[in-house]
């Protein structure tokens, strides 16, 4: 078996041919599809749990380590997902999100005693040039298309209307903390965690199907996937490239203050009025 994923490079080495272990996978990965985009339940908990226990009589490794992608899954799915800036809303998104990165993180800590999720801050390597040209070219690419697509589909819609200070500061808050979590439970967790047993692409795949789903409860719909299924798949190949959640997570919070202010601008045009669409 593959040994964890290191704190500095992503394990890259995995077969790269196709395998039987990958058909568990991708019904974990399915299985999100159906509890966040469909919202087919109990469907999708039928499916989860059949992929799990298929995963555990093809490799006792790779169903321990799906099992922490599925118990994340399951704990987001315990409350809507859908944006909504309320108090009441506010706690219960990010309690769930919370658990949903903390208690994989634990059991893999102290139930299975090693260190295969892990948040690599600081790797004390550089960053390749295309890399940081990211970081420009990402919030660039948002400023042209996010506000097209918010306002031209309606998706703006999917959140609720925000216009007093209070609530643009919840909303403020909770983007860039719902994006932070992505980092930290769709690359950090899931994605780390498939390549301990598959190949990158594959990974990449199978966890950009499990976030795009999130999106997609979340608020992300109409056209959205043609947006946020390359955003996932670009994210899981920076952090294959560099394995820096540092780099991952200044992208992501570069694009979502363009997500902020596209959809304040939705529901308030004179403000950050600074658009084109």
């Amino acid at each position: 078996m593959l040994g964890p994923v290191p704190a500095t490079t992503p394990l890259t080495d995995a077969p790269a041919q196709l395998s039987v272990k990958l058909l568990p996978a991708a019904g974990v990965s399915a299985s999100a599809i159906l509890l966040f985009g469909l919202h087919v339940r109990p469907l999708g908990y039928v499916v989860l749990a059949l992929s799990l226990v298929a995963a555990f009589l093809v490799d006792r490794g790779l169903g321990r380590d799906l099992l922490l992608i599925g118990v994340g899954i399951s704990i987001v799915s315990t409350t809507s997902m859908e944006a909504d800036v309320s108090w009441p809303r506010f706690i219960a998104i990010g309690t769930a999100l919370t658990l949903a990165v903390l208690v994989p993180f634990l059991i893999d800590r102290f139930v299975y005693r090693r260190k295969a999720i892990r948040f690599p801050w600081r790797t004390g390597q550089r960053w390749p040039t295309i890399e940081k040209a990211y970081i420009l070219a990402v919030p660039l690419l948002g400023w042209a298309i996010l506000p097209f697509y918010f306002i031209r589909s309606g998706a703006y819609q999917n959140w609720p209307q925000i216009t007093e200070t209070d609530e643009l500061a919840r909303f403020f808050v909770g983007v860039n903390g719902v994006g932070t979590w992505d980092e930290l439970f769709f690359i950090c967790t899931c994605f780390a965690l498939l390549l301990r047993h598959f190949p990158a692409w594959q990974a990449n795949l199978l966890q950009a199907a499990i976030f795009v789903s999130f999106l997609w409860e979340l608020g992300y719909r109409s056209w959205g996937p043609l947006l946020t299924i390359p955003f996932a798949l670009l994210q899981g190949l920076i952090f294959t490239r560099t394995g820096s959640l540092t780099l991952v997570l200044i992208v992501h919070l570069l694009f979502d203050a363009i997500v902020f202010m596209a959809i304040v601008h939705a529901n308030v045009p004179s403000l950050f009025a600074i658009f084109f669409y």
